[in-house]
């Protein structure tokens, strides 16, 4: 247990940097009065939104834990399920309200520190944000690690990483609705209609939409990407475990998170620039330097371990998640010919923005798949075993703390632009914060795209623990039942994205009908003589946003369970391939696509073919309202989702093999 104990101590390490982190942003001034209050009510709203969602999740943690009880009491799933499931969804709820919490008292103090220069706001964006990709990191290798020393037996675990995955749809899918809801509900009145600015405090939608950054590109990613390490670390733990590999070996997966967690403090402290071309480069450097240092400890760690087979696996999963943030800028960052492409389309209209918006999503696909599918290639035959490949992955999570700590700079500067805005803090300021917001973007985009690239690699993994788990050798796509079951899953991430983007479009049109209705009642607002209800629009997202989460949950916990009973394990096997497969495609298109069109926007508000309130500027702001559901909500809720089917699935596989429908008519036939 020597292993555990040193991983637990390096978790314990990462929550200490947290807290120093955070000790330091709080130190920072907050700026005047009214940027004291715009961020007053942005914090009150996130809070707001986060304690309804919170108690949402409740209800279904209880309904879900007294089922795990009686499935206990009757030996269908290991007596400490529900502690398990429970944890895990507590830590995961945790690391979603540390993130947001720091978040939105960051926000002023990058507005604030703006003031003294670009490095000065970059430094504080950034700490802030590595409070949350340091937290998520801790608190998901501390739980997991402790949980383990007691029970010392990765298949009790698998409530806890359910329990992870449970919170984390609901902080995805929720977070994505509400976010997208306030924002393309204030662009269509504010910007198209009216022809505001971003973020213009006569907006009665512009607090709602910088909540939103916080609700779903902090707490969502946070509570995402916990689940993804958690997912990870017990996929190539139970591997290990069902294939009787040494204790040794299915501790590795914890050790590699520890000295991931070491390579990414040391890479933390190179992020600094004072040229505002350079922004994405110094945030960059930061992964990239972090990645050196983790492989130089991989080696180390399996050369004193005599498991060197593993290093080739560790070394792919590190390439793999450098390389797809290195796509994902390609395809998305301002500068870029990808995005530049989108920018000139819009000169001929809306219409033509979107099409090149959705083929250069389309197009995103091509390389994140042929090197995932090197990295499964290469883990497995270097290493010998399908081990290899979760090892992979799990070197490719190690990164997260980094990851989230780049992705969580995002959400901090956008709302650091709007208390600028908001509280008149004048051109200057503003030329700081939009070089820092339209980098968020792309940082956002590499997250999402390294989430699901992960996503993919961690679910192939329990793919194969749930062959395990339900005895099936092989599964043959000939058979009838497969390809059932196949097709479903295929369809599965379809039917959750119309959900989800339906449940965007009916928050915003509501946001439309009140933002309309206060320009037009309320007298001098437009002059900016009279100040707008922001509470209302905060209200009428946040009721949107939770009455749209049982749908979403409903789809991705039960659709497992009813393939699994009345088709059996080997149509729940195509199930998982089918949702993989299709989810990851689907994923990275909508993801990349949403990320370009928003930042092809903000490449013409620079100036560019007639700049902001031109016909382009209008047309490019339609494509980027389309994209918005496509990027924040549709594309990261597909990770969550992939990954709550494949724990479902995990629960319910010893049950199924006994008391299915086509085992229960095979009975009767014999």
């Amino acid at each position: 247990m020597i292993l555990v104990w040193m991983a637990a101590l390096t978790a314990v390490l990462a929550l200490l940097f947290a807290a120093w982190n955070a000790k330091y942003v709080l130190d920072q001034p907050r700026g005047n009065e009214r940027m004291i209050k715009v961020a007053g009510a942005i914090q009150k709203g996130a809070d707001a939104f986060l304690s309804r969602q919170y108690r949402t999740v409740f209800i279904f943690w209880l309904i879900l834990t007294i089922i795990f009880y009686v499935a206990s009491l009757y030996n269908i799933v290991p007596a400490p399920t529900p502690m398990a499931f429970t944890l895990g969804a507590l830590l995961s709820a945790v690391a979603g309200y540390v993130g947001m919490e720091i978040s939105v008292r960051a926000n002023v103090r990058t507005a604030k520190a703006a003031e003294k220069g670009l490095r000065h706001a970059l430094d504080v964006a950034f700490k802030g944000g590595s409070v949350t990709g340091m937290a998520v990191v801790g608190l998901a290798l501390l739980g997991f690690s402790l949980m383990y020393a007691i029970y010392g037996n990765p298949v009790v675990l698998i409530g806890f990483g359910f329990g992870a995955s449970l919170v984390s749809l609901f902080a995805r899918v929720g977070g994505g609705i509400y976010t997208k809801g306030a924002d393309v509900g204030a662009d269509l009145v504010g910007k198209s209609e009216i022809g505001l600015p971003e973020d213009d405090p006569r907006n009665p939608a512009v607090i709602a939409d910088n909540v939103g950054d916080n609700v779903g590109d902090c707490a969502g990613m946070a509570a995402d990407l916990y689940e993804s390490y958690v997912i990870t670390v017990l996929a190539a733990m139970l591997l290990a475990f069902y294939t009787k590999l040494p204790i040794h070996v299915i501790e590795l997966p914890l050790v590699i998170g520890g000295v991931a967690i070491i390579a990414s403090i040391l890479g933390s402290f190179v992020v600094s620039t004072d040229n505002k071309n350079r922004i994405w480069h110094a945030l960059n450097s930061s992964l990239r330097i972090s990645s050196v240092l983790a492989i130089v400890g991989f080696f180390l760690v399996t050369w004193y371990l005599g498991l060197l087979q593993y290093f080739p696996s560790m070394l792919l999963g590190i390439v793999v998640a450098v390389a797809l943030a290195e796509i994902a800028g390609h395809y998305t960052n301002k500068n870029t010919v990808a995005v530049r492409e989108i920018a000139i389309a819009s000169k001929s209209g809306a219409g033509t923005n979107i099409i090149y918006g959705v083929a250069n999503g389309m197009r995103a696909t091509l390389f994140p798949i042929v090197i995932i599918v090197i990295a499964i290639l290469g883990s497995y035959y270097s290493s010998g075993s399908v081990f290899g490949i979760a090892i992979a992955a799990m070197a490719m999570l190690s990164l997260t703390g980094i990851i989230v700590s780049i992705d969580s700079y995002g959400p901090i500067t956008d709302n650091a632009g709007g208390i600028a805005e908001m509280s008149g803090m004048g051109k200057k300021v503003r030329e700081i914060t939009d070089p820092l917001d339209a980098v968020g973007n792309t940082t956002k985009a590499v997250t999402k795209g390294f989430a699901i690239g992960a996503a993919a690699l961690a679910a192939l993994s329990l793919f194969v623990a749930f062959a395990n788990a339900a005895s099936l050798t092989s599964i043959d796509i000939l058979n009838p039942l497969v390809i059932s079951g196949l097709f479903i899953g295929a369809m599965i991430p379809y039917v959750f994205s119309a959900i989800v983007m339906r449940a965007v479009g009916s928050a915003a049109s509501k946001i439309v009908e009140e933002v309309r209705r206060q320009f037009k009642s309320i007298k001098g607002l437009m002059k900016g003589t009279a100040e707008p209800d922001y509470a209302k629009a905060v209200d009428i997202t946040t009721k949107s946003a939770i009455s749209s989460l049982a749908a979403p949950a409903v789809l991705a916990i039960g659709s497992p369970i009813l393939v699994g009973v009345l088709l059996g394990p080997e149509a729940l096997g195509g199930l998982l391939a089918g949702v993989i497969v299709s989810g990851l495609v689907l994923a990275l298109m909508l993801t990349t696509s949403g990320a370009a069109w928003d930042n092809a926007k903000k490449y013409i508000e620079e100036g560019r073919f007639g700049g902001k309130g031109s016909d382009t500027h209008k047309a490019a702001v339609i494509g980027d309202t389309v994209g918005d559901p496509f990027k924040d909500t549709a594309g990261p809720g597909i990770n969550p989702l992939i990954k709550v089917i494949n724990m479902v699935s995990l629960l319910i596989a010893t049950t199924i093999i006994t008391y299915s429908l086509p085992v229960f008519l095979h009975l009767v036939a014999i």
